[in-house]
């Protein structure tokens, strides 16, 4: 280090944490000229994902040099000892969050750096990025189908409730509406039950307990407890066992992992790593195949597709079974009708949504030609926009997830049910609106489930009143400054 001069750095209040950008932290006011900005105008904050980044953008996290007023001689710099530290530089000063902040952006780009700020571009521009390889896909598609082949005949000559097993695709990869990396696979192993009692486990509608009648499944016996209900926790405990088992006979042609259990978690989860040393999350769930009559009384005021996939449409879909998966929330021992929560059963509709998003114009020829309309590519994004909210603020929106998007995108289709509505050419706008409608539910604190629309899904993942809030001001933030999260 040389004895250069080293620009002064502005000093802060005393007590007050520098740099501090969260909700009650105070920052300086200007003392005189020295301090504003040299245009003119004050500098506005940035926004909380990208503060850092501006500033190193800028030069790095140091403070403004002080202003030395005109005509006075320049002050003789002082020598700065080798072995000395540099002095902690003051960083930028933000203003504090107000209406100003949610019109334009809080850390404007320097000259030098070029910032798009055309939403259109920005979106189309992140669309591109979100895209998947096609060998990158077919590559991790070829692993997961081997290993779920050699899982399923394994259960199916081990375990004689599991002979008539079926594997169900589930997820975002069999919708088409991945991002990024062909990384995640879902894959429901399913027990088809005729002749079954279930009963709601709580208010909501989400969960039951499902009790087996009379000669309806005898392989099935062995996790009856004395009320002839399917205890759950019994049942994904031999589940996972087998799982474990084959994976165990896998491990000499795979780089493979089982996942430590999770409390409520349906799942037995796989880490796989493929030949080019990505890493591919693969989820196993056990599920009942239950054929009804009819969908669960709570499914009746939801489930809204009638003017936007017609009448038909949901007769036909609603005459398919529903799936039961073995999850639960808050703490297994809790008791409802002597049930414990630990042996309730989450309802399932993803095979629906599957065909939802599949055929998901009012007419049936949407996407098949050109233009396409833009309902999965404001999927996609809405999700993108999850998951940056989740990398930089972990704390508050780390109980978000994928679901919370599908779920609001499922809203709106059901309420704007023309495709014209959502022409590929209105991207910007049809993503703006999706996001306002995101906004709201987390204003509201309820976003009701698309078939149950007493499950409010935000409750439900324990987000309270604050913490919707403050994700709702961000996703403010973002619509009103061309997403910066995208950038």
């Amino acid at each position: 280090m040389s004895g250069r001069s080293r620009p002064k750095s502005t000093e802060e209040t005393p007590g007050k944490t520098r740099g501090a950008t969260g909700p009650g932290s105070t920052r300086r006011k200007p003392s005189g000229k020295g301090e504003e900005k040299r245009d003119g105008s004050s500098k506005a904050a940035a926004p909380p994902m990208d503060r850092d980044k501006d500033r190193d953008r800028a030069g790095g996290r140091g403070g403004r040099t002080a202003t030395v007023p005109r005509g006075a001689p320049s002050p003789t710099p002082a020598k700065t000892p080798l072995n000395s530290k540099p002095p902690a530089a003051a960083a930028p000063r933000t203003a504090a969050r107000g209406a100003e902040d949610k019109t334009t952006p809080r850390n404007p780009p320097s000259s030098t750096t070029s910032i798009d700020y055309n939403p259109d571009r920005v979106l189309r521009d992140t669309l591109e990025k979100l895209k998947i390889k096609k060998t990158e896909r077919n590559e991790a598609t070829r692993c997961v189908n081997e290993i779920q082949k050699e899982i399923a005949k394994h259960l199916k000559e081990s375990l004689d409730w599991c002979k008539e097993i079926q594997e169900l695709k589930t997820g975002s990869h069999v919708e088409n509406v991945k991002i990024c990396e062909s990384d995640e696979f879902d894959v429901m192993l399913v027990i088809s039950v005729d002749r079954v009692d279930i009963q709601p486990f709580r208010g909501d509608g989400a969960f039951y307990s499902v009790a087996l009648k009379r000669n309806s499944c005898k392989s099935l016996d062995k996790f009856l407890n004395e009320d002839k209900i399917i205890e759950a926790s019994e049942m994904l405990t031999e589940f996972r066992k087998k799982v474990k088992e084959c994976v165990t006979k896998l491990t000499s042609k795979y780089d493979i992992i089982v996942e430590g259990k999770k409390a409520g978690c349906p799942a037995v989860t796989l880490q796989v790593k493929g030949k080019d040393g990505r890493i591919i999350s693969l989820d196993f769930v056990l599920g009942l195949e239950v054929h009804s009559s009819s969908w669960p009384v709570f499914t009746k005021d939801g489930f809204k597709i009638d003017n936007w996939l017609g009448k038909k449409v949901k007769t036909d879909l609603k005459r398919k079974p529903f799936y039961l998966v073995p999850k639960y929330e808050g703490k297994g021992t809790t008791e409802c009708d002597g049930v414990k929560a630990k042996d309730a059963w989450r309802i399932s509709f993803s095979h629906v949504e599957k065909e939802v998003l599949k055929n998901h114009g009012q007419s049936k020829t949407c996407c098949e030609g050109r233009p396409s309309c833009c309902r999965k590519q404001c999927l996609k994004l809405l999700k993108y926009l999850v998951r940056g909210l989740k990398e930089h603020h972990p704390k508050e929106a780390g109980k978000l997830c994928s679901y919370h998007a599908k779920t609001t995108l499922l809203h709106a289709c059901a309420e704007r049910v023309e495709d014209s509505k959502w022409e590929i050419s209105q991207l910007s706008h049809c993503f703006q609106q999706v996001l306002s409608d995101f906004e709201n539910y987390l204003r509201k604190q309820d976003l009701p489930n698309f078939f149950i629309p007493s499950h409010n899904l935000l409750k439900s993942a324990g987000l309270d009143k604050k913490t919707c809030n403050f994700l709702a001001d961000e996703i403010e933030f973002q619509r009103n400054n061309c997403f910066p999260v995208f950038r």
